[in-house]
């Protein structure tokens, strides 16, 4: 047979204690169980951080029209210099030199022409490839014409 735990002066009860422990457990348990499980942060975003931009390779971000106009420009910056060193030599040659600079684009025109003539002429002189079909061969030849209308559009394919 067991005695029952004596109290000791100054202490407190040990059975008091043991139910006011599990009472204090109980009550950490049924806190943790609520506690949240995420948090939403809803302040802004800082738009510009503390570290200097840097430069990204390729083209800058632009809209599509932009992106269009600058290859324009582009193209018409580099069809410029030709005009401008053209101005630039009539002012400075002489007219049978300035004839033999502009007469030599045209030479040599005639001459790419003459060499696609030769290689247009060299592929329909070519053997023509023939193909051979072993078994049963169906050919399909319809024409299927296509017709398409409206806001949303609505496609109807006429055999």
């Amino acid at each position: 047979m067991q005695l029952p735990e004596q109290p000791v002066a100054g202490q407190p009860n040990p059975t008091v204690r043991r139910n006011a422990d599990q009472l204090m457990v109980a009550v950490d348990e049924a806190l943790l169980a609520r506690q949240a499980t995420f948090h939403r942060d809803d302040r802004p975003l800082p738009t510009v951080g503390t570290e200097p931009p840097v430069a990204q390779p390729g083209t800058p971000p632009m809209s599509q029209w932009a992106t269009d106009a600058s290859g324009v420009l582009k193209a018409v910056s580099v069809a410029s210099l030709p005009i401008g060193g053209a101005l630039w030599i009539v002012g400075q040659v002489d007219p049978l030199t300035l004839g033999i600079i502009l007469g030599s684009p045209a030479v040599a025109a005639l001459a790419v022409a003459r060499l696609v003539a030769k290689i247009k002429d060299a592929n329909q002189a070519a053997q023509p490839v023939v193909q051979h079909y072993h078994g049963t061969v169906h050919q399909d030849s319809r024409t299927v014409t296509s017709n398409t209308r409206g806001v949303i559009a609505n496609t109807r394919n006429h055999n």
